[in-house]
């Protein structure tokens, strides 16, 4: 495929070509008064009379039709017979022959948020997924000539690159050891970003932004997923829990042993550590036994 390159255009200062007209009117509203022929007179004066006039209402028509303007952040793709003139980015009132095509393309930045996507994550779980993509022409002739509808082809591949990046993490890792859809944000989105770029360079578009503005497991499998992630916090949180409760024990046998305050032999250590851990650890509040006698 040949590719296309943006390139200057040649057109005038509109302005300048403004006052042309205007003085090509003025000379032309001066001089055919005084050029329009009597009633008798010859034929051959009244054809060059005739000739005159359509001269210069033709050249009033031809420099009125040259005239376009260019918006900030606009640009207008020149074309002569269909091929590629150059594009016009300098801002304000601008002139061309009028047999020139001017198809104007604005440079501003385009702002599009996704529909969401149901695709399948890197393990195979069915997830619902959207983006919001900030994208802008920059080069013109691409965009006009090396696809056939700048706009549609940008929606298309957003569509196609947010499939692609979506499909190569996992919506969560329970064991924290690769990057995920929920948990890896900055690095998903810098993936969706270059992934966007490389796409749309055949088109001239540049994407500035993009990111992730929903992610969701698929409906079919939300109350299960859930479920396993209840279960995955509750395990965590339990981990946890255990862990302080030993510490807590450890560091009172410590306490009680420095202090001198009782002296335990293994069984007493032990039916202690079985009562504090169930204590520290239990849901319910404890009921407390006071014990009058001896173990033994």
């Amino acid at each position: 495929m040949n590719i296309s390159r943006e390139r200057a255009a040649s057109s005038y200062n509109g302005y300048i070509m403004l006052l042309v007209l205007v003085a090509l009117i003025v000379v032309l509203a001066i001089l055919l008064p005084g050029m329009a022929p009597d009633v008798g007179a010859s034929k051959a004066a009244k054809l060059g009379f005739v000739g005159s006039l359509i001269v210069g209402l033709v050249s009033v028509l031809v420099v009125a039709a040259g005239f376009f303007m260019i918006q900030p952040n606009q640009a207008a793709v020149i074309t002569l017979f269909g091929a590629y003139r150059g594009s016009e980015r300098t801002e304000g009132l601008r002139w061309v022959w009028p047999w020139m095509g001017k198809n104007k393309i604005s440079a501003r930045a385009h702002n599009i948020h996704s529909e969401r996507v149901k695709i399948n994550d890197l393990r195979g779980n069915p997830i619902e997924i959207a983006c919001n993509v900030v994208w802008r022409v920059r080069d013109t002739a691409q965009a006009s000539f090396d696809v056939d509808d700048y706009k549609e082809f940008v929606n298309i591949q957003i569509e196609a690159g947010l499939r692609t990046v979506g499909s190569r993490h996992p919506y969560d890792d329970f064991e924290g050891e690769e990057v995920t859809l929920r948990g890896g944000a900055e690095t998903v989105n810098r993936e969706l970003l270059e992934e966007l770029n490389d796409r749309l360079k055949v088109a001239g578009v540049v994407v500035d932004e993009a990111g992730l503005t929903h992610l969701a497991y698929a409906s079919e499998i939300a109350s299960a997923m859930l479920k396993r992630q209840q279960a995955d916090a509750i395990i965590a949180a339990r981990a946890k829990i255990v862990l302080g409760a030993v510490g807590m024990v450890e560091d009172a046998l410590i306490k009680l042993s420095e202090d001198n305050i009782v002296e335990l032999d293994d069984e007493r250590r032990a039916a202690m550590v079985s009562n504090l851990l169930v204590v520290l650890c239990g849901e319910k509040d404890a009921h407390p036994v006071v014990n009058a006698g001896s173990i033994y």
